[in-house]
């Protein structure tokens, strides 16, 4: 399989990640609010994230989305993913019982779930991120390669 193809379904696998669970939470506003101020770390500032969470995951989407900034919305979704995951270990030395607040059927995991999916997306993200340097690295060495010649 091509690298190329390799990030794209990496970057397809974000999107619908990212914009399933941004939307879920925009769907569940009320819940999610009332879920993130659960979380002593987060209560202080639960009226704020449960709104800017949901809109970084669609703008991360469509970052991903477009091949001209998918770059950038890769090292995003690797920045999203290690703070989830230092979300959830912080859940789970504080209190695992705590309710998700990932939004839709994701909220069905356990938070030991919860962490080994985000590790599994830690390294998709920096898979695709290494892949994708190395496709634009191949693309310069040619063009200096032709340019040579």
């Amino acid at each position: 399989m091509k690298r190329s193809t390799i990030v794209e379904i990496i970057a397809l696998l974000f999107v619908i990640l990212f914009l399933y669970t941004g939307i879920s939470k925009l769907m569940e506003y009320d819940v999610a609010r009332e879920q993130i101020a659960l979380t002593p770390l987060l209560a202080p500032i639960a009226g704020v994230i449960v709104i800017v969470l949901p809109i970084v995951e669609i703008i991360v989407s469509i970052l991903l989305f477009l091949p001209r900034t998918r770059k950038l919305g890769l090292y995003a979704s690797l920045a999203l993913m290690m703070a989830f995951t230092g979300y959830v270990g912080y859940i789970l030395s504080y209190n695992a019982e705590l309710p998700c607040t990932c939004g839709g059927i994701l909220q069905q995991m356990s938070w030991t779930q919860h962490l080994i999916f985000n590790g599994v997306a830690i390294v998709f993200a920096l898979t695709a991120i290494l892949l994708n340097r190395r496709i634009h690295s191949d693309a310069l060495h040619s063009e200096a390669a032709l340019a040579q010649s």
